[in-house]
């Protein structure tokens, strides 16, 4: 489990108010629908966010993480990625995740990250970022190595075995968030991983929070505070980073 549920996201730097929000349902290209849900803020940032969720599918933490995401200027879309096994209902507490996270492929993951996209893009002409945790997490950083056209692919405590030889055909950016206590990933692995992405010219940026548990962002944010409000600027300064004319530089 990687979060309880009665767990509410960290708050963000807030720069806006929410507009339209709300769920709602997209269609893949393969013609599964799937259950999705809308956050566009007021006032935006210049960024589009493709949000994907933790194992267990879109828990209402991701539902309240994308709001938060618009508080912060940026227009997120969150998605199930469970919907072809699962269909399109509860993923709360009750939920019996693992068969499903057993049974879905990068490919179809790709496919919903696509649809979530063409909303975003139909929006606007932002730049699109995903972002994933834990399995979800690697998932996005995978989707760097795709022809989804991102321009940064987030990811917190993914596990850095499952992309890693995808690496050499990643062409959007990394933001790697990493619990230095995870006992599902070592050190070890995060160090392999950085190095890899750094062998491999990926511009990236890896951020290791010393002694933080798999899941501090969400499960046990009240005890990690500062590592949650330094995230939270990890990631609003990567997407700033990454957009139009901004600087661009490989940590």
């Amino acid at each position: 489990m990687c979060f309880s549920g009665d767990q509410h996201p960290p708050l963000p730097p807030r720069s806006s108010e929410v507009g339209d929000h709300g769920p709602t349902e997209l269609t893949s290209a393969d013609g599964t629908r799937f259950a999705a849900y809308d956050a566009v803020p007021v006032t935006r940032r210049g960024a589009c966010l493709v949000l994907l969720p933790d194992i267990r599918g879109m828990h209402p933490y991701y539902t309240d993480l994308a709001l938060c995401f618009a508080q912060a200027g940026v227009d997120t879309v969150a998605i199930d990625p469970y919907a072809r096994t699962a269909g399109i209902g509860d993923r709360g507490q009750d939920f019996d995740y693992l068969p499903h996270a057993q049974a879905l492929t990068g490919a179809q993951v790709l496919t919903d990250a696509r649809a979530a996209a063409d909303r975003l893009r139909a929006r606007s002409d932002d730049p699109v970022f995903t972002l994933g945790f834990c399995k979800f997490g690697a998932e996005s950083w995978a989707l760097a190595a795709t022809d989804l056209g991102a321009a940064g692919c987030m990811g917190f405590y993914g596990k850095p075995t499952r992309v890693m030889e995808l690496v050499p055909s990643m062409t959007s950016p990394l933001l790697v968030l990493a619990a230095g206590d995870d006992g599902a990933t070592t050190p070890q692995e995060n160090a392999d991983f950085e190095a890899a992405l750094g062998d491999a010219g990926v511009d990236h940026a890896f951020v290791v929070y010393e002694g933080a548990p798999h899941s501090f962002f969400d499960r046990s944010h009240a005890q990690w505070q500062s590592a949650c409000t330094d995230a939270w600027a990890q990631l609003l300064g990567f997407i700033d980073a990454h957009l139009p004319g901004a600087d661009r530089r490989t940590e």
